[in-house]
This record gives C-alpha cells, sequence and structure tokens, in this order.
C-alpha cells in the first residue's frame, strides 16, 4: 500500500466502506443493530470523496498514515462480518469505536488541509462513533437521521474546536510510535508537537494505558521536564498538564510520579511562572493522597517555603491548592516545623493544642514549644503566632506541665512576649501571678525557670494594667541582692516599667519607703552595664518626685561615682540616666551644686552635649535623651544669682550649643535650652560695656556693638542672645509646633524687654522679621503661662506707636477672643492692650 498513490489509497478505502456497509445489510438476524452500523459506515463516503479531492494532502506520511489506519480497522469489520460466526451488539460497538479512533487521527491529521465544511463532518462522525451504543440505548437510524439534520450544528461545534487547534500552528503526527519518539528525542519544536498530538490521544482516549505503560510516557514527561529548565514555558506547561490528566486517570500513573527523582522535578516548577506554579501545585496536591507523596515530599529542598508562598500569593486557586497541600503534609511534626520556620504557623498551633497522637502528645508539644522557642521571630510572625491562638496552650503548658514542659513553655512565651499585642493576650491568659508565685519560689529544681520567668514580667510590666499591686514592686526589689545576673537584669527592667508609668507615683513612693534608694545606690559600682544602667534608671525615676529626698540620701561619693560614670561609659542609654539622676538634684541646693563644681562636672557635661549635637537630628532617640538631660543639669549652672557660675559656663562654650539645641533639639531640649538662655539674658544689661569706654586703650570693634544693650556686647563676657544669635531660632520655634517650648522662649525674649532696654529691645524685635507675628501666634494656641509671657512682651511693643499702627490690627482679633474666652487671670492684661490699641476705654469693666 505504501507504494500507491494517496488518491488510490483513499479509493481503496471507498471500497471498503461500501463493502462493510453490503455485508451490514445482508444479514437477516440483528437487523436492527447492523441497519444502525450501516449507516455510520456509510457516512464516510462524502468524507472520504472529499479527502480524495484534497491536493495539498496527496503523499504527506500523516494523511497516508490516517487512512491506512481506517483501512486496518475496516478489514477487521469486513472479516467480522464476512465470518459464519453471529456478529454480536458488542462486537459491533468496539468495531464502531476503533473506527472512531481512526478517523480521530485522520481529524488530526488533516486539520490544516481542508475545508472547515469536511472539518465539520469529520468532527461530527467522529462524536458520533466514539458515542455509539448497541445495547439497550443503541444507536437508531432515527437518531442519525436527526444527528444529520442537525449536521450545521455540529459543523459549527466542531469548526470553533478546530479553529483552537489550529491556533497552535503545529501538525500532530498520527504515528504513537513517532509521537512516543519525539516525546523523548525530539528538539522543541518536535517536543512541543509531539505533546500537543499526546494530549490529544490521551484527552480522546485515543490510546490505551497499556501503550502509556509500554512507552513509559510519565518517565519520559519527568526525564524532559527535569532537563527542560530553559524550554519556552509552553513546553513545560504542556508536561505538567498532561502529567495531571495521566495522574487524575490512572492509579499507576500516579504511582510512577511519586518517587523522590520525580517529586523533586515537580516542585521545581512550584518556583516558575505562575501558570506553571498553579498545575504544578495542582499536581502535587492530586499526588498527597498517596501516603509516600505526603513522606517523601516534605523532605525535598525548599518545597514547604515555595508552597506557603504560594499560599500568601495572589493567585486564589493555587493558594487553595497549596492551603490543601500544606494541610496534607501538616500530619508530620517535621513538616509542620518547617511551615513554621516558613512563617506558616497554624500546624504549629494545632500540635500546642492537641498534640500528636503517635509520636506521644506532650512530646510533640515539647517540640513545638522548643523549636518556637529558637526561632528568630519577626514582629509579624510573632503577632501571627499571637492570633492563631499560641499563647493559650503555651500558658496551659507551663501551668500543668512538668519541669521540661514548664521550660520549653516559658522559653516560647519569652520569644512572643516582645511583641505589644501579645503582652495583653500574655495578661488576659492569667500568667501573671503563677510567674510571680515561681520567681518567689526557692524550690531548686524550679530554679532553671526563673530566668525566662523573670524575663517575660519584665515584658507584661510594659503594661500598665498588668502589675498594678504596689507589694508586688517591693517583693522584685527584695529579691535583687538574692538573684543571679540575668534575673537582676530582668528585675530592674520590670521595675523601671513598673515604676516609669505615668500614674504609678504611689508605687514609687512606695518603693522609696522600702529603701529602695538605698538598696540601689550599691549597683553603681556593678561591673555590668546592663545591670548598673538599669539601676541608675530607676533611681533616676524615683527621684522625679521628691527630688529634696535625693540629696539626703546620696552621698558626695555617690554623685563622684555617677560622674564618673557618665565620663567613661560607653553606653548612651548609661550617661542619659546618669545625668538625669544629677539634674534630678535641686537647683536651689547649693551644697550640691558645689559638689558638681568640685567634680568638674561642667567641662564633662559640655563635651558630652558636643559630640551629641552634632548628629542630633530628632526627639525619641537615646542621643536626644542624653541632650535633654544635660540641657536641665545646665539650668544649675546658668542661674542668675550666681553670676560667676555663668561666667565659667560661657568660658567653656554653654552658649553656642545651647543656641544650637533651638535647632535641632527635642522640644524638651529647646525648651530647656531657652531657659538657660533667658537666665544668662538676664544679666547682659549690667555686663554690657559702655558705648564710650572711658579705661580703654583700644575701643571694640562696632560689630560687637549691640543696639539693644546700647554696649559691646560679648558671647563669653555678656551672654546677649544678640549676638549669640538665639533670635532666629527662637522664631522658627514660635511659629512651628513645639508648643512645651514657647514657654521658654518668650521667657528668653523677655529679658530684652527689662526695664532699662525696653524701648531698644522692642525696636530690635519689631524689625526682625517674623518675630512679632510669631509672638501674636502663640495667643492662638500656646499654653496659658505662653499667653501671660507673650502678652507682656506685645505690651511694651505697643507702648511705641509705629510698632502699634503696624502690627496692632493683626493682634486684634486674637485679643478680642482672649477676652471673651481666655484665661480668667489674663484679663486684666488683655484689657491694657485692648486699650492700647484703642479698642476699649480705660475705665472699662475689664479693669
Amino acid at each position: 500500500m505504501e507504494e500507491r498513490s494517496y488518491p488510490e489509497l483513499v479509493s481503496e478505502l471507498e471500497a471498503l466502506v461500501d463493502a462493510v456497509a453490503s455485508l451490514a445489510k445482508s444479514f437477516e438476524t440483528e437487523r436492527e443493530a447492523l441497519s444502525d452500523f450501516s449507516l455510520l459506515v456509510e457516512r464516510f463516503a462524502p468524507i472520504l470523496a472529499d479527502l480524495r479531492d484534497v491536493d495539498k494532502a496527496k503523499d504527506t506520511v500523516p494523511i497516508r498514515k490516517g487512512i491506512e489506519c481506517l483501512g486496518k480497522e475496516f478489514r477487521k469489520a469486513e472479516a467480522l462480518l464476512g465470518s459464519d460466526s453471529r456478529t454480536s451488539a458488542k462486537q459491533l460497538e468496539d468495531l464502531v469505536h476503533d473506527l472512531g479512533r481512526s478517523l480521530g487521527l485522520v481529524l488530526f491529521a488533516s486539520l490544516d488541509d481542508v475545508s472547515s465544511d469536511t472539518k465539520g463532518k469529520i468532527g461530527a462522525l467522529h462524536k458520533e462513533l466514539m458515542g455509539a451504543s448497541f445495547g439497550a440505548s443503541r444507536v437508531t437510524s432515527a437518531s442519525i437521521s436527526s444527528n444529520l439534520r442537525l449536521g450545521s450544528e455540529s459543523e459549527t461545534e466542531l469548526e470553533e474546536e478546530g479553529d483552537r487547534i489550529l491556533v497552535e500552528e503545529e501538525r500532530i503526527s498520527l504515528d504513537t510510535d513517532d509521537v512516543a519518539l519525539k516525546l523523548k528525542y525530539g528538539d522543541d519544536d518536535e517536543l512541543r508537537r509531539s505533546l500537543l498530538g499526546l494530549q490529544g490521544l490521551v484527552s480522546g482516549k485515543l490510546v490505551t494505558w497499556e501503550w502509556i505503560n509500554d512507552q513509559a510516557v510519565v518517565s519520559i514527561l519527568i526525564s524532559r521536564l527535569s532537563s527542560c529548565s530553559s524550554c519556552k514555558p509552553d513546553i513545560r506547561l504542556a508536561m505538567i498538564r498532561i502529567l495531571r490528566t495521566l495522574a487524575s486517570e490512572n492509579v499507576e500513573s500516579k504511582e510512577k510520579m511519586a518517587d523522590s527523582s520525580s517529586l523533586s522535578v515537580l516542585v521545581r516548577s512550584l518556583a516558575r511562572d505562575a501558570e506553571e506554579r498553579r498545575e504544578a501545585v495542582g499536581l502535587l496536591l492530586h499526588l498527597s493522597d498517596h501516603p509516600t507523596v505526603r513522606r517523601q515530599v516534605g523532605r525535598i529542598q525548599g518545597c514547604i517555603v515555595m508552597l506557603v508562598a504560594i499560599l500568601n500569593g495572589e493567585d486564589s486557586i493555587a493558594s487553595c491548592d497549596a492551603a490543601k497541600m500544606l494541610n496534607a503534609l501538616s500530619g508530620n511534626a517535621q513538616n509542620a516545623l518547617h511551615m513554621a520556620e516558613a512563617g506558616y504557623f497554624k500546624p504549629l498551633v494545632q500540635y500546642l493544642k492537641e498534640g500528636f497522637p503517635s509520636s506521644g502528645s506532650d512530646m510533640s508539644k515539647i517540640l513545638m514549644a522548643t523549636a518556637l522557642s529558637r526561632m528568630e521571630l519577626t514582629d509579624q510572625s510573632k503577632a501571627s503566632l499571637g492570633e492563631d491562638g499560641a499563647i493559650g496552650p503555651l500558658v496551659k503548658m507551663f501551668n500543668a506541665g512538668k519541669l521540661e514542659a514548664k521550660l520549653s513553655a516559658l522559653n516560647a512565651l519569652q520569644n512572643l512576649s516582645s511583641l505589644t499585642e501579645n503582652i495583653q493576650r500574655l495578661v488576659t491568659s492569667g500568667i501573671v501571678a503563677p510567674l510571680l508565685q515561681l520567681l518567689f519560689s526557692v524550690t531548686s529544681v524550679l530554679m532553671t525557670l526563673r530566668e525566662p520567668a523573670s524575663a517575660i514580667l519584665a515584658r507584661i510590666a510594659q503594661s500598665e494594667t498588668a502589675l498594678v499591686n504596689p507589694e508586688v514592686a517591693r517583693q522584685m526589689l527584695s529579691l535583687l541582692n538574692f538573684s543571679s545576673p540575668v534575673i537582676q537584669c530582668h528585675l530592674l527592667q520590670a521595675l523601671n516599667s513598673i515604676s516609669g508609668h505615668p500614674g504609678a507615683s504611689r508605687i514609687r513612693r512606695k518603693m522609696k519607703e522600702n529603701g529602695a534608694i538605698q538598696l540601689l545606690l550599691p549597683f553603681l559600682t556593678e561591673s555590668s552595664t546592663k545591670i548598673r544602667t538599669g539601676a541608675l534608671e530607676l533611681l533616676y525615676t524615683l527621684s522625679r518626685d521628691s527630688p529634696d529626698e535625693l540629696t539626703e540620701e546620696v552621698g558626695e561619693s555617690h554623685i563622684n561615682t555617677v560622674i564618673q560614670i557618665l565620663s567613661s561609659s560607653m553606653s548612651e542609654n548609661e550617661k542619659a540616666a546618669a545625668v538625669g539622676l544629677l539634674g534630678n538634684l535641686p537647683i536651689s541646693d547649693k551644697k550640691a551644686t558645689d559638689m558638681l563644681k568640685r567634680a568638674d562636672l561642667l567641662p564633662i557635661l559640655i563635651s558630652e552635649l558636643a559630640s551629641v549635637a552634632a548628629t542630633l537630628t530628632s526627639s525619641g532617640t537615646t542621643e536626644s535623651a542624653l541632650a535633654e538631660n544635660i540641657a536641665g543639669v545646665l539650668i544649675r549652672f546658668t542661674i542668675p544669682s550666681n553670676k560667676k557660675l555663668q561666667l565659667l559656663a560661657a568660658e567653656h562654650g554653654v552658649v553656642p550649643l545651647l543656641v544650637k539645641l533651638l535647632s535641632c533639639g527635642s522640644t524638651l531640649a529647646k525648651s530647656r535650652a531657652a531657659i538657660s538662655l533667658a537666665q544668662l539674658s538676664q544679666n547682659s544689661p549690667s555686663l554690657s560695656k559702655s558705648r564710650k569706654p572711658r579705661w580703654l586703650c583700644v575701643a571694640p570693634s562696632s560689630a560687637s556693638f549691640c543696639e539693644v544693650h546700647d554696649g559691646y556686647c560679648f558671647i563669653k563676657k555678656t551672654f546677649c542672645l544678640v549676638k549669640a544669635g538665639s533670635i532666629p531660632p527662637m522664631i522658627q520655634i514660635l511659629e512651628g509646633k513645639d508648643i512645651g517650648a514657647d514657654e521658654g522662649v518668650l521667657e528668653a525674649l523677655m529679658t530684652l524687654m527689662q526695664d532699662e532696654i525696653w524701648e531698644s529691645g522692642s525696636n530690635y524685635l519689631a524689625k526682625t522679621s517674623g518675630c512679632i507675628p510669631a509672638i501674636i501666634k502663640v495667643l492662638e494656641s500656646g499654653t496659658a503661662k505662653a499667653h501671660e509671657r507673650a502678652l507682656s512682651i506685645l505690651e511694651r511693643v505697643f507702648r511705641i506707636d509705629e510698632h502699634k499702627r503696624q502690627f496692632g490690627e493683626s493682634a486684634q482679633g486674637v485679643l478680642v477672643d482672649l477676652a471673651q474666652s481666655g484665661d480668667p487671670r489674663l484679663k486684666s492684661t488683655v484689657a491694657r492692650l485692648l486699650a492700647q490699641l484703642e479698642l476699649l476705654q480705660v475705665q472699662s469693666s475689664y479693669f
């Protein structure tokens, strides 16, 4: 037959069709079934006539092989019908299905070469042949006739299917052996064609499972998928889809994919593009009902990490399948741990709640808790664990478990307690009382639990509602001298949190009544920086409420120790606490001032402030706290009553640093710097050199002349605000949002309004850009104290008619508002200003 031309092959097939149809009609028995069979066979005639006239298809291998396959099937039919034995309905049904499969091959082979009308005819007949039944629900001539009448609809339907296949722009080989060969050895183009052909063969059931097994299709696909890392995505996608089809329809195929090497290949597809990833996770999910797969796939490196990533991805289908896959794998405790390490904690939490019976409930819980205690968790992970319910089971383990369970649970809780949201969950769980009971226990077997217990309590103490009993703080204090260094650190941290709460004044008082300060002072000589810093911070906090008591309990030797810590420590936190403690010594205590002066504190403070100010950019940092506390201590060294002390501070360069703080410090640092500058400026008029020096051989330069003080001013000698360049940053503070610093700035500006210089000071402020408008702005939003100082400045400025005309109108509105709804204590001052602006008579009841 191979030597014959294509038309000859078709003509021979047409003759076979006629012969088989005639034989079917000649039988006397089984007339109905054979009649239906003959009708189906006769449907081949017009199709073959169309195929014979297709010139492009002549002598091509695919169409030739298709015709040959049909020829073989019709010869089988001829032989069966021509035999003496009786033909059963089942035999006829098998014949029709075989003819349908062969016609399907012709359809795939001729898609590019025949008209849409012919494709429709072939498709319709193929569909009918594959669905034919000669049993109780056999095909009848009526149904065939009906299908013939509906041919146009079938043709349209198949034309759409044909067009879809045509989009692939590939021809499918009809030879199944050729498909297998090219599947195994073909290049990319041949592989793509063979995959398309194989998909058609499998989905159309044109090949048997025996053929699939004999040709080792699964192994070939896995092998090609493994070596096809550089293939185009559509080739890899086609292979996984075929594997998924095979796995869903045949147990043997599924088992062939269950070995570790095959699974490793499939897992690698989880990291590829979205479509391949979706198909791969779907295939793995289908395979996961096999115990071997569940046991092996979790061990493949990166598998669980990628599944968790897909679970959290945007592809809803893949995410759903990944969730099911993870659930299937979570039956293995080790897999649950890997999931937790990848950020998926629900299986681990489930183990904490219920355990894993086959490995012992308690032991599996301990395993999970221990792993959780060792993980480096992000805040997001800690939040997830808290939301998933991990804290409750861990607290239960601590309360009811044996020593190993208690220890693992406490360590896990310690890891989770660094998140604020989890602290509240711990408080709600009722763990506080058991932790305290453990901390005060002297049972040796429980001593190993005290460190994590103290660490958790230190975290819980951050919550205002957690530890409100003053007795708790007293008991913690009593433990300080009898605990290990680690526990001491945690206890000091807890005590600092408890005493630092805004509403903890009663607790602080009780702590001091119980000798807290004397108990803490020896810790200032501790070698451990953490313990020393904790003690300093607690002393600093306890001394805020009643600084007078501090000088009674802290001697000069302790003060010298604190100053030594300040000058030698490498910790910014420790320095900030040390300076803060010194700042709490009463400013009015001259004895304390003399002690600090003898200890040479001032140059140390100036050096530290210069270092901090060089990098200070924002509030809320340790450097900012250090700057705030240094600025607080400098108020002592700039008090107006001690000019010598002021001169000493100025000689050490305090003024430029204070001015710098006005620009870069926190609100508190700015306020304290402004207060020191105000104190210095109070003495500037008396220190300023006369404009006409009597005793100087050489008069000072004109640059040093100050129009406010009407004399020569020098930063280190007269502390002049103008010469120090402090006015512009002060105006910026008034214009900005540093409301807390307004009072200090206005106090400083008021020093330019002292009786002997008020007129020149008013003129200076009035001509300084933005100064008076900024002062007026304070009246709109500042504190009552700031209002009082701003009004005092404006009252003197508005004594000068020119300034009243320039700024009076802009001040009217806010002054009227203050008169109506402002602080009653300022009523008379506001009235005087309104009278100055001629908006109110002097005889008004406001006075």
